[in-house]
């Protein structure tokens, strides 16, 4: 006997196939990785490279906006960043170049760095100190033996300098630390330190510490 159907809406086409069914869930699972993946692209890491090496803002905390300059006195390395906290911040350092201790900046990696860091205070807090420190390895003090320092052997320093302190103090073993005081940084202002980094055995990758301190009281 034959059953009757609504018109138009035959019970076979309701049935989906295995093919059929797999068309109809993979733009499903498509939308569903692309909404995990896009924002994980949307905001990706910047490298800037420059002279000898490349700056990378990759540890989190801040972001840097440039970096020109190869390294010496006459033209210094100069990074300008933004700092949107009040805790301590990780600048990522590596070598682009050939490793040649004593070589020509700008054309190796030579382990004499002249910086000059731009610091924009983007915090909504005033910083009454800053302090840079030296790592080889992330996380651990930098000591005698890795050979890097705020040009440690130099005991009268004439290129430590900034727009908003008037003092310094540098700490060595077990760490190379570099306190600028006696001054401030409000919000939405930029502080500029300059500095002589120098490493008398390089290595492809190191890192800056930047601690911005704020009022205790």
């Amino acid at each position: 006997m034959r059953m009757l159907e609504p018109s138009g809406f035959p019970l076979k086409r309701l049935l989906l196939t295995p093919g059929i069914a797999w068309r109809a869930v993979l733009p499903l699972l498509f939308l569903t990785v692309t909404a995990h993946v896009l924002p994980a692209l949307a905001d990706p890491v910047k490298v800037w490279p420059t002279g000898a090496y490349s700056f990378s803002d990759e540890l989190g905390g801040f972001r840097i906006t440039s970096a020109s300059g190869i390294g010496t006195k006459e033209d210094p390395l100069v990074i300008k960043e933004e700092l949107d906290t009040a805790t301590p911040v990780t600048l990522t350092i590596r070598a682009t170049k050939p490793i040649e201790p004593f070589g020509k900046a700008g054309e190796v990696a030579n382990g004499v760095m002249y910086m000059r860091i731009d610091v924009l205070n983007n915090s909504a807090l005033p910083w009454v100190e800053f302090q840079f420190e030296l790592q080889e390895i992330l996380d651990q003090p930098s000591v005698f033996g890795d050979g890097l320092s705020f040009d440690q052997r130099n005991k009268t320093p004439d290129n430590i300098w900034s727009s908003n302190f008037a003092d310094f103090d540098r700490q060595f073993e077990p760490y190379d630390r570099l306190l600028f005081k006696s001054g401030k940084v409000d919000p939405l202002k930029t502080a500029t330190f300059d500095f002589l980094i120098t490493d008398y055995t390089p290595r492809w990758t190191f890192y800056i510490v930047q601690d911005p301190r704020i009022p205790t009281g």
